[in-house]
């Protein structure tokens, strides 16, 4: 990375990269929630989530870039 726009679009796809890991995760743990409220409390964090996997994405739209291949530990 040599400019401020590489490190921005760098982050940005670490971010998109974990926020995708984590609905996958919240959903998982939603399945195995055996607490009703509990596994309601996972949707909902998993339905926020998604809308910030959605602006990422948009963000990159806007950009006219793509996101890097990243692997962000979850």
């Amino acid at each position: 990375m040599q400019t401020a726009h590489e490190l921005f679009l760098h982050e940005l796809s670490d971010m998109l990269d974990a926020e995708r890991k984590l609905v996958e995760a919240l959903g998982e743990q939603a399945e195995g929630a055996a607490n009703p409220q509990l596994q309601k409390a996972f949707l909902a964090h998993q339905a926020q989530t998604e809308k910030q996997v959605q602006r990422l994405e948009q963000v990159f739209e806007q950009l006219g870039d793509e996101p890097e291949e990243t692997n962000v530990r979850a």
